[in-house]
């Protein structure tokens, strides 16, 4: 199962418009620049998921019916199997693949993602994000070096961390190659 952009931006719009908010209002609880947004909603600019978590929450739906258009359906149990899960571009290089994405009501939104070595990212400020609820991530290969406010912290295979997701927080792999791990981000 894979989504299209134009069929996102179309769902965005059709439920921000169905639900009478605002542009502004929507790039207000979005923390999304007006600007941005538009081009968001016509298609012309790809979104995170941190966005998209963001709107689900907003528009009172599956974070899943926005990208695929489909309720998930599943109640008692769900089995993604290897290398299926519904992949989801957030950032440029990182792989995300969503692990439970035909699992109704869930009260978290596990992921599989990988995050490319980049050489050119080691010596630069980490891109943060911030979304509501909580965030676990654990290392099932490589090492991560992780910023959460003012600390930063460096995982390894076997390590996690939890965290307030509305703290500023971000991560990039680090000693030369890329790093797998499981993100679980928590509902509120």
């Amino acid at each position: 199962m894979n989504y299209s952009i134009k069929e996102v931006a179309e769902r965005l719009k059709g439920l921000r418009e169905i639900l009478n908010i605002s542009v502004d209002e929507i790039c207000e609880k979005t923390n999304t620049s007006k600007e941005d947004y538009e081009l968001i909603e016509k298609g012309e600019r790809d979104f995170s998921v941190t966005f998209i978590y963001k709107c689900a929450e907003i528009f009172g739906v599956d974070l899943i019916e926005i990208l695929t258009g489909e309720n998930p359906k599943l109640k008692k149990y769900c089995v993604v199997r290897k290398g299926t899960g519904l992949p989801v571009k957030r950032r440029e290089g990182f792989e995300y693949q969503h692990l439970a994405y035909l699992f109704k009501d869930k009260h978290i939104e596990p992921f599989l993602v990988i995050a490319p070595y980049n050489a050119d990212e080691q010596d630069k400020p980490i891109s943060l994000s911030v979304h509501d609820g909580q965030e676990f991530d654990y290392i099932l290969s490589g090492t991560l070096k992780v910023v959460i406010g003012e600390k930063t912290k460096i995982l390894s295979a076997g390590d996690s961390v939890i965290y307030d997701s509305s703290t500023p927080h971000g991560m990039i792999a680090v000693d030369g190659e890329k790093c797998e791990f499981l993100a679980i981000l928590i509902k509120k």
